[in-house]
């Protein structure tokens, strides 16, 4: 038998995904609570017993889109057959994916989480130390880890935005978005 925490669990998680699909198919404005509500199959007022507002649900869905980027970085740390700087290649690409495939979720993963969602500002905090951990690892110096890190995550997020925006393309700049994070990684290893 369920127990009552098991089955809130399991709609909140439920909502959450309905929301994120919504999200990918017209963005933020497709994303109301009683659409999420009906898309998860409960009733449309479900969502108001999980969250106070949008806002909330949609911090929900940026804190769930961090913590599958951080579950990938997990694996490529533990991942020793690799070479560091494919790691990091691989770190970099994957983050550029979810800015590929889920535009606007990508977006709320990068607006500044405020104190009024702390499992979003978490999910950052732990993202980000696991991507430092990966950076570490290519240069050899945590010291600089921080730095690094800012510049490379600066520039994906660059790419991500030209590409989406359809201005970086192979015929503009003979180049992908791929290739110019190979670039990066040679200049920073």
């Amino acid at each position: 038998m369920v127990s009552r925490v098991e089955s809130a669990a399991a709609t909140r998680r439920a909502l959450v995904e309905a929301a994120a699909e919504l999200l990918d198919e017209g963005g933020p404005d497709a994303v109301t609570l009683r659409a999420v509500g009906g898309r998860a199959g409960v009733s449309r007022g479900a969502p108001y017993g999980h969250f106070p507002d949008k806002e909330h649900l949609l911090a929900a869905v940026a804190t769930k889109s961090w913590e599958a980027v951080r579950e990938r970085l997990d694996a490529l740390i533990t991942d020793r057959g690799r070479a560091p700087s494919e790691r990091l290649e691989q770190a970099l690409t994957g983050l550029m994916e979810v800015g590929r495939r889920h535009p606007h979720a990508y977006a709320l993963m990068f607006a500044a989480p405020t104190a009024e969602h702390p499992e979003a500002v978490a999910a950052v905090s732990r993202t980000h130390d696991q991507f430092l951990t990966i950076i570490a690892d290519v240069i050899g110096d945590p010291q600089r880890a921080r730095p690094i890190g800012g510049l490379l995550m600066s520039s994906v997020h660059g790419i991500v935005a030209m590409e989406n925006g359809g201005h970086l393309t192979p015929e503009k700049w003979q180049t992908t978005g791929d290739e110019l994070v190979k670039l990066l990684i040679d200049r920073i290893a």
